[in-house]
């Protein structure tokens, strides 16, 4: 089985606590234009570990605890299955928050961060612009999350 180098990386990434580089290495990756990655704390929220530079500050604060079964990344986590949608601005599957559509992306999908069977985590990539994530790209964020999900410590995220 070939294991691709970028596993390597973020679990390494992951160990040492560096968030911020793990995911500009995702969004780098993916070709996205921003993205989000919530660990799951010792209150059984979200809170967000990492964001893209481009999401403006009122959203942040939007975002930045997010409750399990809430908005995407609470319904990747609650799930433990990848949530997506084309077009975040006129989705109507009643998955996408007030706070999403404030970000002004389009295109944009969600994973959790799996290990051992439980969700301890969030990842999250988006684009200006309509996408649909491939089933390739999925595995591949899938793949990510179970990579980063070594990294998160039982305790809850390194930083709030």
């Amino acid at each position: 089985m070939v294991v691709d180098p970028l596993l390597q990386d973020l679990e390494h990434l992951a160990r040492a606590g560096d968030w911020d580089e793990a995911l500009a290495c995702v969004v780098g990756r993916l070709a996205a234009d921003s993205g989000t990655l919530h660990l799951i704390g010792s209150d059984g929220a979200l809170h967000l570990a990492a964001a893209s530079a481009s999401i403006p500050a009122f959203v942040l604060d939007t975002v930045r605890i997010v409750p399990v079964g809430k908005g995407m990344a609470g319904l990747a986590v609650a799930r433990r299955q990848a949530v997506d949608a084309c077009n975040i601005q006129t989705d109507a599957s009643g998955d996408v928050r007030p706070g999403a559509r404030a970000t002004g992306l389009q295109g944009s999908i969600v994973v959790p961060l799996m290990r051992s069977g439980e969700a301890v985590g969030a990842l999250g990539v988006a684009n200006r612009s309509e996408r649909t994530f491939t089933g390739e790209e999925q595995q591949l964020l899938l793949a990510i999350g179970r990579a980063l999900a070594g990294g998160v410590s039982l305790a809850g995220p390194s930083k709030p």
